[in-house]
Parts: C-alpha cells; sequence; structure tokens
C-alpha cells in the first residue's frame, strides 16, 4: 500500500469514533413523557373550635385574656398546656379538702382539681384552675367574665350584682367572687348552645399564686352552694403555698 492509499484510510479511522449516534434509530422505544401534572388534592376546611374550650391544643389567646374552661362556652380557643414543671413544688398552691367534697379525674389539662360537691338542690361541681405564667388574665377579669356567664331573671348579665371581695390567707392576695342567677354556661363539645340553668349559683376566688394565678370556681343549684359556703369558704382560707 502506497502513501496516496494510505492517508484516506487513516482519516476515516480516526473520525469514525467521534460520530454521535443522535439521531439514529435504536431497537429499543423511547422513553414514554412523562405524564401531565395533576391538580393539587384541595385541602380541607380547619375543623372549627370547639365551643366549650375543653380541647387543650388550642390557639393562644391575647396576652391577659380571660381563661377559657371548659363550662364557660362561647366558641373560643382553649388556652396551650401550662409548661411543663410549672405550677409545681414550691410554685403549687395546697388546700384542705372539705368534708363530703368527692375529688374527681379532672376534664382538662387546665384543671388541677376537680370535686363533685352534694347538696340538697343536687350535685355542684368545684373546678381549679391553673394556666401557667403569663396565662389566665388578671384577677377581675375573670370575675366579670364567671358573672357574664350568668343572666339575670329580668334579663341582662350577672354582673351588675354580683359581689367581689379582696382578701389576704398568709402571704396570698385573693379576690372571691359570688354570682346568682341563669347560669348560661356549660359542658358542650358541639355546636349547640348551652341549656340555660336557672336557679344557680357561683362562689369563685383568684389566689395570686407564686408564678401565676389560680381559679376556684364552685358552681351549681343555688340551694347547694348556698349549703356548701362555709365548706368553700374553708378551703380559701387553708391556700398556701407548696405542694
Amino acid at each position: 500500500m502506497n502513501r496516496s492509499t494510505l492517508l484516506p484510510t487513516l482519516v476515516v479511522l480516526v473520525l469514525l469514533p467521534a460520530c454521535s449516534d443522535k439521531g439514529a434509530v435504536k431497537d429499543q422505544a423511547p422513553p414514554a413523557q412523562a405524564e401531565a401534572a395533576q391538580p393539587a388534592p384541595a385541602q380541607s376546611a380547619p375543623a372549627p373550635p370547639l365551643v366549650s374550650g375543653r380541647g387543650d391544643a388550642g390557639a393562644q389567646l391575647p396576652p391577659g385574656h380571660p381563661p377559657i374552661d371548659a363550662a364557660s362556652g362561647g366558641g373560643a380557643p382553649s388556652l396551650q398546656p401550662p409548661p411543663a414543671g410549672s405550677g409545681t413544688g414550691a410554685s403549687a398552691l395546697a388546700w384542705d379538702l372539705p368534708k363530703g367534697w368527692v375529688e374527681e379525674k379532672p376534664d382538662s389539662q387546665m384543671r388541677r382539681a376537680q370535686y363533685r360537691v352534694p347538696g340538697p338542690g343536687g350535685d355542684a361541681q368545684c373546678a381549679v384552675f391553673y394556666f401557667g405564667p403569663g396565662q389566665g388574665g388578671d384577677p377581675m377579669s375573670n370575675a366579670k367574665r364567671w358573672a357574664g356567664q350568668f343572666e339575670l331573671p329580668g334579663g341582662g348579665s350577672a354582673e351588675r350584682t354580683m359581689k367581689t371581695s379582696n382578701a389576704k390567707v398568709g402571704e396570698l392576695s385573693i379576690l372571691t367572687v359570688e354570682v346568682h342567677g341563669t347560669y348560661k354556661g356549660g359542658m358542650t363539645m358541639t355546636a349547640e348552645p348551652a341549656k340555660a340553668v336557672p336557679g344557680s349559683m357561683l362562689l369563685g376566688a383568684v389566689a395570686e399564686g407564686p408564678d401565676a394565678n389560680w381559679f376556684f370556681k364552685l358552681t351549681g343549684p343555688e340551694a347547694t352552694v348556698q349549703a356548701q359556703r362555709a365548706s368553700f369558704d374553708s378551703l380559701v382560707k387553708s391556700l398556701k403555698r407548696g405542694a
């Protein structure tokens, strides 16, 4: 083979590896096209808040807002559970249980204690609430809210007839509350309005604990709450710091 024949052959051999197979017909089928994007499923609307506020995992209320408890009604969201360890040990309050009161399992994490209180008008209930530092509102705001849960016989809020007084028990400052009328609160977990209960009464106390307020609320038939007034007063007078 002479040089003139060899040169074209070498050129062909050099160019062959550089050729691309782009556009060449292949034995396998071309990759399938991506499926058209499907619309995202519609998000379901959030569930409405519990009317009673008994659900413990709710949105925070604004600072200073009065607490929402299981018997308040009103459709407002509940407070968050107190921080772990708050209201315990040196930050706790202790009291003596009145004779005849029956201890029950609290209905919510916001309740530190709950008692069935028997009496001539039927059972009443005493609930003890603790919401943690910075939550729950001031004593008088809560007294007015409690009174707002009652309606006078002629109509209108019982706030204008509520009785309050301030007291000192040891180192504790305490606001006591008394309300009479038709109780409009109630323990309802639905959107149905609570049943009004005429002839009801409330004795309450807000104690300024070491790190947050504590709320004591005795509610029920007036005959029973009146009969248990001395027992409620003895509980309040027994309050002291510490577990």
